[in-house]
């Protein structure tokens, strides 16, 4: 099941990108649940858009103790997940509430990297979910995006 919904997010992410890219710029990345999300998997789908990069994120879930409406901070940081630079290189934290866009359980966001996808995706970089502070602020995600 959880296979299938991701695929149903990539279809779905393919058809809002497919005006402005082609299919084999759109790249989804995995992302894998920290030690505080064990449960739980995730993935983000990356798209060009001119001199920035759109991101989907769909997130099946959060840990217990995380507020309702949750709130999911995200961060682009040099590196990768097992060795990330001291601070994010871009904090994608315009809108951090969690939205409902299909009948799929989970939580999905739209994000908007001001990078080229180019950049990101010629390594280097990594992708970080964390919950808010009030819940801990621990990270629950990590994803190699090149």
């Amino acid at each position: 099941m959880k296979i299938v919904s991701s695929l149903a997010m990539v279809v779905a992410v393919g058809s809002i990108a497919g005006c402005a890219t082609s299919p084999e710029q759109i790249t989804s990345v995995p992302l894998n649940a920290t030690k505080h999300n064990a449960s739980s998997i995730a993935q983000a789908t990356l798209a060009p858009m001119g001199s920035q990069t759109d991101l989907w994120l769909f997130v099946s879930g959060v840990p217990i103790e995380t507020s309702v409406p949750a709130r999911l901070y995200t961060y682009v940081y040099s590196g990768h997940c097992g060795g990330l630079g001291a601070k994010p290189v871009y904090e994608l934290n315009q809108s951090v509430s969690t939205e409902f866009y299909s009948p799929m359980p989970g939580f999905h966001l739209k994000k908007n990297v001001p990078v080229a996808y180019d950049t990101l995706r010629s390594g280097g970089y990594a992708l970080v979910v964390k919950q808010a502070p009030a819940d801990g602020g621990q990270d629950i995600f990590c994803g190699n995006l090149g």
